[in-house]
């Protein structure tokens, strides 16, 4: 077996060609998660052996075979459709959906506070949001957790308190700032998540 000055990019072409059979597009988002994988981890551990990296992410034949058979294309005879399978990986909800439905009815709630519908609504909107988010391929579970925790539990359990304890002032001024500054860290998450989604 000759050794190669570059062990990552040799790993990543053993990928690509086990992996032959998906569509191209999905085979290029693989390798490019693959690359993305091993470039964050090395990041992480620089004192890491590449050699155990690569390791820990599995032989070639078999992160092709998984692909595969995420893909469902197996023995279905997808190729007729003209690779209509690769759309299968993809999300089927748009990444901005979730991101706009965890911000926008925040804006609905603090536009009409008195008017129990529009309060019901936004909840609503926003825990279907996140789990949008909390399913999506476009974010790590990470990503998923935080952004979950910064723009749906934490401004929730914020207002709950704020409303059930009575610590509400009557001054709308107070009010108003509370509402500011949840909306710039719903906006702030959004715009976080927005940047760092997988395409």
């Amino acid at each position: 077996m000759k050794t190669s000055a570059d062990p990552v990019r040799d790993y990543l072409r053993a990928v690509e060609r086990e992996a032959c059979a998906l569509p191209a597009d999905r085979r290029q988002e693989l390798l490019a998660d693959l690359a993305e994988h091993i470039e964050v981890t090395r990041a992480e551990r620089p004192d890491a052996a590449i050699g155990d990296i690569l390791a820990e992410l599995g032989d070639p034949r078999a992160i092709a075979a998984t692909a595969l058979a995420e893909g469902g294309n197996g023995a279905a005879g997808a190729p007729a459709r003209g690779g209509a399978g690769a759309p299968a990986r993809r999300g089927k909800v748009h990444p901005l959906v979730p991101l706009l439905m965890l911000t926008l009815p925040f804006l609905v709630a603090a536009a009409l506070p008195e008017v129990p519908a529009a309060q019901f609504c936004s909840t609503l909107f926003r825990v279907i949001g996140a789990v949008l988010l909390c399913t999506s391929v476009h974010w790590t579970s990470v990503q998923k957790t935080t952004g979950v925790l910064l723009a749906a539990v934490l401004p929730t359990v914020a207002i709950s308190i704020w409303v059930s304890s009575g610590a509400a002032p009557g001054d709308d001024t107070l009010a108003h700032l509370a509402n500011l500054a949840t909306l710039v860290l719903l906006a702030g998450t959004a715009a976080w998540l927005w940047r760092v989604r997988r395409a």
